[in-house]
């Protein structure tokens, strides 16, 4: 679990955040190119391997984000759900209440059959709740899929 200043805030019960994961609609991905950040969002799949949570990803199978995974096995990702701005009559009374995950991990592009159609079924999971997907496997070989075990996570909440 990743430091946080706001501890009050701070989710650390695992069955809430995999909760909280499992609400969010997409992930945005930060990756290191040459000292600057590229960041973007993409769809996942979420479950937990071993103890461990993993995303999964679909993708081209080229491009920058693809050419910096290559580069580095390494990735952060931000993700949030249930955010409502709320106040009253003055300005500086207004706040937001959220619930979020920031985090990082190990990526991994996988090239197996069996891997990318595990990972796609559990993305496909993710939106429809249906986890036993055929897909048409002539696209397997020009498709990306990718993973990101993660190694560090935080998650806070205000209500």
């Amino acid at each position: 679990m990743m430091k946080m200043r706001r501890s009050d805030r701070q989710v650390t019960d695992d069955n809430k955040i995999d909760e909280i994961i499992r609400r969010c609609t997409s992930i945005r991905l930060g990756f290191n190119d040459n000292g600057k950040v590229y960041i973007v969002p993409m769809s996942f799949g979420f479950c937990r391997e071993n103890g461990e949570r993993v995303f999964y990803f679909h993708s081209a199978s080229s491009g920058r984000k693809i050419d910096l995974i290559k580069a580095s096995d390494y990735a952060s990702f931000q993700m949030d759900c249930d955010g409502r701005i709320y106040g009253e009559d003055t300005a500086c009374t207004y706040t937001t209440s959220f619930k979020s995950i920031f985090g990082e991990g190990r990526t991994e592009i996988l090239e197996e059959k069996e891997d990318k159609l595990k990972a796609l079924n559990v993305l496909m999971a993710q939106y429809t709740e249906k986890s036993d997907w055929t897909f048409d496997e002539r696209y397997l070989p020009k498709m990306c899929v990718f993973r990101l075990t993660v190694t560090e996570l935080s998650c806070k909440e205000h209500e």
